[in-house]
């Protein structure tokens, strides 16, 4: 399965695992200054560049208008659906000055899920994605590791939580009470799942100890 690394214009807090041969590698506008932290040369830049100028020393550049339906995150994500790619994770998609965008990016992952897709959104040592009517296993990576869940849309139910310090066994949330936050993975491996509805499901990964502000 062919995979995407998509660097956008929040917080970069630095890449958990670099790009390999054959993943495609976007920037979405000024993460294109995170692509270049990282060390990482992206395979396009696309974007209207409200937040950073267009630069004039790198040519695989796609230039949208500001006025559109789709952030430059989006568009990064339906280019790499385009592209046939079925994994993605996305730096710099949270922090910043813009939290209406790390929200729009919290959505995101759940039209990549109902586009056959899986995303993974890293914050500053955590690591978010949706599920729908389906399973997640989470390996622990942190002793004492933070697990949280919430409801993405319209109630969901059928929901168990397995391998932490409150389980839950078929058991509804909605969008309005954040029961499920700040849970603790207690086993090797915490297991979550979703009968109806769809989730968005973050768990604590180890610090990187790097932070960086893009913008």
């Amino acid at each position: 399965m062919r995979r995407c690394f998509i660097f956008a214009a929040g917080t970069y807090y630095g890449l958990r695992e670099r790009p390999r041969t054959g993943d495609l590698v976007l920037a979405a506008d000024a993460g294109y200054l995170a692509c270049r932290q990282a060390g990482v040369v992206p395979d396009l830049l696309l974007g209207d560049f409200d937040s950073m100028d267009q630069p004039a020393d790198f040519d695989r550049i796609r230039r949208v208008p500001v006025e559109k339906d789709d952030t430059d995150t989006m568009l990064a994500v339906k280019t790499g659906l385009e592209q046939g790619c079925g994994e993605f994770y996305l730096y710099g998609g949270t922090g910043g000055k813009r939290l209406d965008h790390t929200l729009a990016n919290l959505q995101t992952l759940l039209y990549l899920r109902r586009h056959g897709a899986r995303g993974y959104l890293y914050d500053n040592d955590f690591v978010w994605t949706a599920i729908e009517n389906e399973s997640l296993t989470v390996e622990r990576t942190v002793e004492w590791g933070l697990l949280s869940v919430f409801c993405l849309g319209a109630p969901a139910s059928g929901i168990d939580e397995r391998g932490v310090q409150y389980p839950l066994t078929k058991a509804a949330l909605s969008a309005e009470f954040p029961l499920g936050i700040s849970n603790h993975i207690l086993e090797d491996r915490a297991r979550v799942t979703v009968r109806k509805g769809a989730l968005l499901v973050g768990w604590e990964l180890p610090p990187l100890g790097v932070v960086s502000e893009i913008k």
